[in-house]
């Protein structure tokens, strides 16, 4: 298949990119972005579960050399770390990022010209980190970027807690597609997140992921510019389900979906607190679950 430019270049000379910037926007004013629905008026500066008003707080930014190789490349992965989520995942690696406030406010000019800088600087793509609760942000600063030269591809690097709803407006908007699949089952991933309904609403996000952009696609260089990558971090003592993720992902998405099984928990953040967490996973759970996935018919595993 032949590379073509980002669909959000089409859609903004249609005038369907600022037809999906004004709807989303006005989603914001009583929040329904993410499945939470807090209902909250963020445009008066009310906050929901994601502490985030009317403007996108941004922690940093830069090339990301350590991201999946089809993404960071030779020249890295254009990363934007958002402040905030709509987890609240009690063995979160990046908590300092995700729980609290850090960073600064940016408006859509100002987050547009962020990614105009990644695309100077070399970056593969625009990497948005924790996306989730500032889609209406986002789809304002790509309109920016896009009016102003952006090209790149853009890939929407979630915990996987995303409504159909948002993501019907994301669509032909987000060449790549890269989520999380934390949990098969619903009672850990309220313990463990704080969102019983998890396993539901992330299996629904990744099957429309699929559909909007397919299996992933890899350039003759190496490098990702369209389709589904999902992560999913193994746990220790099998609390993450992996059987159950890889089934779906075989079953029902695609048997060439590209997957990385991620092999690098440790205990962090309320960790401790959790005994069955409080400890690194050991190298036969995560074999086991590398054999599992290719026992399924899962070859393209980025380990």
């Amino acid at each position: 298949m032949a590379e073509q430019a980002p669909g959000y270049v089409s859609l903004l000379e249609n005038g369907r990119l600022e037809q999906r910037v004004t709807a989303a926007r006005a989603r914001l004013e009583s929040c329904d972005i993410c499945p939470l629905r807090c209902g909250v008026d963020r445009t008066q500066g009310e906050l929901g579960t994601c502490q985030t008003g009317q403007l996108a707080r941004v922690s940093s930014y830069g090339p990301h050399p350590g991201e999946e190789s089809p993404l960071s490349g030779w020249r890295g992965s254009g990363t934007i770390f958002f402040a905030r989520c709509n987890l609240r995942c009690v063995y979160c690696q990046n908590a300092d990022i995700s729980q609290l406030s850090f960073g600064h406010e940016v408006n859509p000019a100002d987050l547009g010209a962020i990614m105009l800088d990644l695309q100077e600087r070399g970056c593969h793509n625009i990497n948005l980190v924790s996306p989730t609760h500032v889609v209406p942000q986002i789809l304002a600063a790509i309109q920016v970027a896009a009016q102003n030269g952006l090209t790149l591809p853009i890939v929407y690097n979630t915990g996987g807690y995303d409504s159909l709803t948002t993501l019907a407006l994301l669509d032909g908007v987000m060449d790549i597609y890269m989520p999380d699949m934390k949990y098969g089952d619903p009672d850990r991933a309220f313990q463990y997140s704080r969102v019983r309904d998890y396993p539901s609403i992330n299996q629904a996000a990744v099957l429309e992921m699929q559909r909007q952009v397919g299996d992933l696609q890899i350039d003759h260089q190496g490098i990702a510019w369209r389709g589904l990558l999902v992560r999913h971090l193994v746990l220790p003592n099998g609390l993450a389900d992996s059987d159950i993720i890889f089934r779906f992902l075989a079953e029902k998405v695609s048997k060439n979906v590209y997957l990385n099984i991620m092999a690098q928990y440790h205990p962090a953040f309320k960790a401790h607190q959790y005994p069955e967490l409080n400890r690194r996973i050991r190298p036969e759970e995560y074999r086991a679950a590398v054999n599992l996935a290719r026992s399924l018919g899962l070859s393209r595993l980025d380990m």
